[in-house]
């Protein structure tokens, strides 16, 4: 009998939460099916701080998460295991996120030319760091790849998934990434800081595995960012306010998921930033912008790529910060959006069924 066949049937899926581990799973990174690797960075986020805390507010809130699910059954079972927290990479995001912080203020104020000489070698001093943080992800990312694991990645910004992008890249010759944000994210070095994580579609961009990249609930975005996702054909982007007139005038949801989907190609990578769903879902967001989505029409939608045949071969979860004074409220929601993330991760690689 196998040590993850003893761990079930020593678990009760219906107690309370005992693991102090995620979701109070009782796997392993041996045992599980799916690594999640929390990346505890936010150097160069330009509004309000505290993504980097995401990783640790999802885990403190998971263990309120039931694990029964209607459609998935026994979605537990599949094993899901978050790595511990480094807290190495975020002592450093702490460290760096000063520099960047104090640069960008300079930055906000006019580029006073007293200030010249003290910030001329901030961006490649951050670019630098973020490079390094970007190779440790991928570097983590290709070891449990290597193992035959599934992998997906808790932010943390949204700079943060390059790295696991870059190692599906590897294995993959060609595959979209569908993206739900209310930002486009294709700023080139946005601040002058080249892995930004107003960038991150931008540099994923650059990889020729990348076919398509279908955005979803866009919302706060410059011209130039318009400008490219009308010109670069690889671009398809469904802007919320446009998919908000859909709704108003009476279509269906699944007709316009259905339409989504249709620009998907087989191979599919996830990327959710949370400031994608309604602000009163993620308050605490860096970058939180009024409009967005619920909870269950993103979920939903993520259904239909999977029961459309289409595999999802990887996804993260990031921009999720804890409120001040111990409100679990943002990791909650995270906790909830992770869990059912996973399970269909799940049965879009065979792992589990879904009805």
């Amino acid at each position: 009998m196998s040590l993850k066949h003893n761990l079930i049937e020593q678990f009760d899926p219906n107690g309370v939460s005992a693991h102090h581990s995620l979701f109070g799973l009782p796997f392993d990174e041996e045992t599980a099916d799916l690594i999640i690797i929390p990346v505890p960075w936010e150097v160069t986020v330009s509004y309000s701080s505290g993504t980097a805390g995401g990783p640790e507010a999802i885990l403190n809130a998971s263990g309120q998460v039931d694990l029964f699910e209607s459609d998935i059954h026994d979605a537990w079972k599949m094993g899901i295991y978050m790595l511990p927290i480094p807290v190495e990479l975020a002592d450093k995001s702490s460290s760096f996120r000063i520099l960047a912080r104090n640069y960008i203020h300079w930055l906000e104020s006019g580029s006073p030319v007293e200030g010249l000489e003290r910030f001329a070698a901030v961006p490649e001093i951050i670019n630098n760091a973020s490079k390094e943080m970007n190779e440790w992800v991928y570097q983590q990312a290709k070891k449990y790849r290597d193992q035959g694991k599934m992998v997906a990645l808790l932010g943390g910004d949204h700079s943060t998934p390059l790295g696991l992008i870059k190692a599906l890249a590897e294995e993959h010759n060609s595959f979209g990434i569908l993206q739900i944000d209310a930002h486009a994210d294709l700023r080139k070095a946005y601040e002058n800081f080249e892995y930004s994580h107003a960038s991150i579609s931008y540099n994923a961009l650059k990889l020729p595995q990348i076919s398509k990249l279908v955005q979803v609930g866009i919302r706060d975005y410059c011209q130039a960012e318009a400008m490219m996702a009308k010109e670069n054909n690889r671009i398809t982007t469904f802007y919320d306010a446009a998919v908000k007139e859909e709704l108003y005038e009476g279509k269906a949801w699944k007709v316009i998921c259905d339409n989504i989907v249709d620009t998907l190609p087989s191979d599919v990578y996830v990327t959710i930033d949370i400031d994608g769903f309604d602000p009163k879902l993620c308050p605490h967001t860096g970058t939180p912008v009024a409009g967005g989505f619920e909870m269950e029409q993103v979920m939903y939608l993520i259904k239909q790529v999977v029961k459309s045949g289409r595999k999802i071969i990887g996804f993260d979860l990031v921009e999720v910060a804890p409120g001040p004074d111990g409100d679990e409220w943002d990791g909650n929601v995270g906790a909830r959006v992770l869990y059912r993330m996973c399970n269909l991760f799940g049965a879009s690689q065979g792992k589990l069924n879904l009805k």
